[in-house]
């Protein structure tokens, strides 16, 4: 049993016992529940069940484990011969979260 769900504007594949690599949930700390309500996809051994966007009845339970902050992104903009340079750097937080139960 698998489903698809939408969170931080991404669509994953998950199943439960699985860790998921997401974007940060605001007010989710480690050791938190968290469900998903936004289920697009749920597939059984029997049937597959598709949203029109979402499933209503369906949702997905998982803990969050840990956040984090991923690697650095950096950006350099330059114009040549002109002496204009700049440097920024960026890091993304994202959660890992243990998928614990697929009610559908």
């Amino acid at each position: 049993m698998y489903a698809v769900i939408e969170t931080g504007g991404k669509q994953y594949r998950v199943e439960q016992g699985m860790l998921l690599e997401h974007e940060r949930l605001d007010g989710a700390n480690p050791g938190d529940p968290v469900t998903f309500d936004k289920v697009l996809m749920v597939v059984t051994d029997d049937e597959v069940k598709v949203g029109d966007p979402y499933l209503t009845d369906v949702a997905v339970k998982g803990e969050v484990k840990e956040e984090r902050r991923g690697d650095k992104v950096v950006v350099f903009r330059y114009k040549s011969k002109k002496g204009y340079r700049r440097k920024k750097g960026h890091r993304q937080p994202y959660m890992r979260t243990l998928i614990t139960a697929i009610e559908a």
